[in-house]
């Protein structure tokens, strides 16, 4: 078998890695569980890739990902459930169906239009699924497909999205921010009750759903702005580490001051640029 541009071949070759008769025994073992924390793991890897601009690398970790959706397709193969065509087509579908503005008659140039119509697809496709569980299955909620395996900054952005488009929303990031004061006052409260560790834990959580909130109204990604704070965080460690190394230290042997001196250096170089 040789390498292709051609997607068939990466199929083949995952159907010979799964082939009881001389496959690949770690590739055999595995299972729709055992591989989803490598599907986390390669979308990150792409993501940090698009955030250093480095489009080699950027290739090789969309083959990564790429590969993902062909294994599990694999494994649904062999239990009659879908092949990776059934994937294709029925993505092909979806992509057609929520872009009538493009492949249908609604005719619009307009992206808040294109938005209103793209949600009011989705929520047709959400009653539609709904209506698929049956009589006997208890009605999902307004909020229940948002997926729970996402990372929870993200989710919090889409749990507060959803509910959003039915007016429960703040009026403007002003309000917003309120919120945030407002949450951050009762975690604080709680602080100086010394308040039991559960307490703790549901006023923090409220704080960064606030947080999310507010990111939202700011039209920001929490995500990606949390992702740039702690790159921002590792670039200032780093001018921590070398300053300690010439002045002949160990990070752990350093004193407060020293460390907290070289971090304000950092913060000042970056203000420079």
């Amino acid at each position: 078998m040789k390498p292709s541009r051609d997607i068939q071949t990466l199929i083949d070759i995952m159907a010979r890695l799964r082939d009881p008769d001389g496959g690949c025994p770690w590739d055999l073992e595995q299972n729709f569980d055992t591989i989803k924390p490598h599907t986390i793991e390669e979308a990150y890897e792409v993501a940090e890739a698009i955030e250093n601009k480095d489009f080699d690398e950027l290739r090789d970790e969309l083959g990564d990902l790429l590969f993902q959706p062909i294994y599990y397709a694999q494994m649904a193969q062999e239990e009659n459930k879908f092949d990776f065509g059934d994937v294709v087509y029925g993505i092909s579908a979806k992509l057609i169906r929520r872009h009538p503005h493009v492949f249908g008659d609604i005719d619009t140039s307009d992206p808040v239009e294109v938005k209103r119509v793209w949600d009011g697809i989705k929520a047709q496709e959400r009653a539609e699924k709904a209506a698929r569980q049956g009589a006997n299955e208890a009605p999902k909620g307004y909020l229940d497909d948002i997926p729970r395996g996402q990372p929870a900054l993200m989710r919090a952005d889409k749990l507060a999205k959803r509910a959003a488009r039915i007016g429960f929303d703040f009026t403007g990031p002003e309000q917003a921010a309120e919120k945030l004061h407002e949450e951050l006052a009762e975690l604080q409260d709680e602080m100086a009750t010394d308040a039991p560790k559960e307490r703790l834990h549901e006023e923090l959580g409220d704080l960064l759903f606030a947080v999310a909130s507010l990111a939202r109204k700011l039209n920001i990604d929490p995500e990606t702005a949390l992702q740039d704070a702690n790159a921002k965080f590792v670039r200032r460690f780093k001018h921590i580490e070398k300053g300690v190394a010439e002045q002949g230290q160990k990070l752990d042997e350093t004193d407060f001051e020293t460390l907290q001196n070289l971090w304000d250096e950092a913060r000042l170089a970056d203000k420079r640029k």
